[in-house]
């Protein structure tokens, strides 16, 4: 076994390459296939992920030194990770507790990459088969998005208006009103600010996916970043940084602590990743189409932006509302309603998706937006219907007739009329 300290994280007062130097000292041939795969890594991932890949094949490497006789990759066994896997969980995290479940899953992820590359890559220093198997990887768990409400969402608005540092103020309300992570606000070049036509964007830089992007700005964020690069310009063009200012520029954690410390003032509990949550909730709750959310926070697919549709599922909330009152009659307690509750709330949502009621679902579409695409199926030559979609059909007669659409509602009465021959 090396001399090596116990295994945690880096050595104290040295950096990576220090210690890599010190593992390297006492295992030649595990530092250089350790490092070797790394220089391959930064070949193709983004410099974060490395760095990620980097800290973990450390501490992996210091643990082996310290508790096996270990020297090379390809002597690991399936009983190394079995004892390591205990030693994470046994580990302590930042608090009290012991390491979280994502943090041991990125792990032993990152491990298990680490042997099926360099397997499949056919190094002379890998084992004969891969040691972490997949059942080692802790199961992901699939939680809905942490959110701010309207009523704190404004509350901390306010409160970062009234901070004495007009950097607290510019931190928040990018995040809020751009939806952007905490690393790409950092990121962001001197230049990010552009003019498109007549509005002006904010370009996102390469981050978590490996995608940059363009976002729309408000005219209060524009009005702010005129203010803040004035005061800041030579800072700014010093460090190559839009979130830069005599102290330096802004790093991910300094951002943190910052919507922290905001939160704190108002009585409320924030990390910057929830005022991205919060924008996507409160966009998809106000009608912007999935795609158009997608487009503003950099989701590759639609199913990463999915999961804020389960947030303001109207489908739930009307089926729910449409049983409420049986459910209070059977416990002996008809519903309190508030005097607004047939403009507001469930009752609301309920006629609001009823009125837009399809052959196989549900429209959420806001009615106040027009859709240029309402009852296009029912135009097509191939559309069919029958008997059982009658009451559907006749809702949709009904409310185009109580708009005022009357070639829409002369549509329904025709699919209607061929419903009622085809029972006959």
């Amino acid at each position: 076994m090396s001399a090596l300290p116990a295994p945690g994280g880096d050595l104290a007062g040295c950096g990576p390459a220090a210690e890599w130097a010190q593992i390297a000292a006492a295992a030649p041939q595990l530092a250089a296939t350790m490092r070797r795969y790394l220089g391959q890594l930064g070949t193709f991932l983004a410099p974060a992920s490395v760095a990620a890949a980097d800290s973990v094949l450390r501490q992996f490497a210091r643990w082996l030194l310290a508790t096996t006789s270990v020297t090379a990759v390809a002597s690991i066994s399936r009983d190394d990770i079995e004892d390591f896997k205990v030693h994470l969980a046994a580990r302590p995290g930042h608090g009290t507790g012991r390491l979280s479940a994502s943090t041991c899953r990125q792990r032993l992820q990152t491990l298990r990459m680490f042997f099926e590359r360099i397997i499949e890559w056919d190094w002379p220093d890998a084992p004969p088969r891969n040691p972490v198997l997949g059942g080692d990887i802790p199961a992901r768990p699939d939680p809905l998005p942490k959110f701010l409400d309207d009523k704190d969402a404004a509350a901390l608005m306010a409160a970062a208006r009234a901070a004495a540092d007009p950097r607290d103020r510019l931190v928040v309300e990018l995040l809020a009103r751009t939806g952007m992570r905490a690393g790409e606000l950092a990121d962001l070049e001197a230049d990010a600010v552009v003019r498109i036509g007549t509005g002006h964007w904010l370009r996102i830089p390469l981050g978590k996916l490996r995608n940059d992007r363009y976002v729309p700005l408000h005219p209060q964020l524009v009005e702010l970043l005129a203010t803040w690069t004035a005061a800041n310009l030579d800072h700014i063009r010093r460090h190559k940084r839009l979130a830069a200012d005599h102290r330096g520029p802004l790093g991910r954690y300094q951002i943190g602590r910052i919507v922290g410390r905001i939160g704190r003032s108002c009585g409320l509990s924030v990390h910057p990743h929830q005022l991205r949550h919060t924008l996507a909730t409160q966009a998809i709750n106000r009608g912007m189409r999935l795609e158009a959310i997608a487009a503003l926070l950099g989701h590759r697919t639609l199913e990463m932006t999915l999961v804020y549709a389960k947030i303001a599922n109207r489908v739930v909330a009307d089926e729910y509302a449409a049983v409420s009152a049986k459910i209070d009659a059977l416990y002996g307690s008809p519903p309190d309603l508030p005097a607004d509750y047939e403009t507001t709330g469930m009752a609301k949502l309920r006629r609001e998706a009823h009125a837009r009621m399809l052959g196989n679902g549900l429209c959420t579409r806001p009615p106040e937006l027009d859709c240029r695409m309402e009852s296009a199926c029912e135009t097509c030559a191939y559309f069919r219907t029958g008997t059982q979609f009658l009451p559907i059909l006749t809702r949709q007669r009904d409310h185009a007739r109580d708009h005022g659409q009357a070639t829409r509602a002369a549509l329904f009465d025709g699919l209607i009329h061929r419903a009622e021959t085809e029972r006959s």
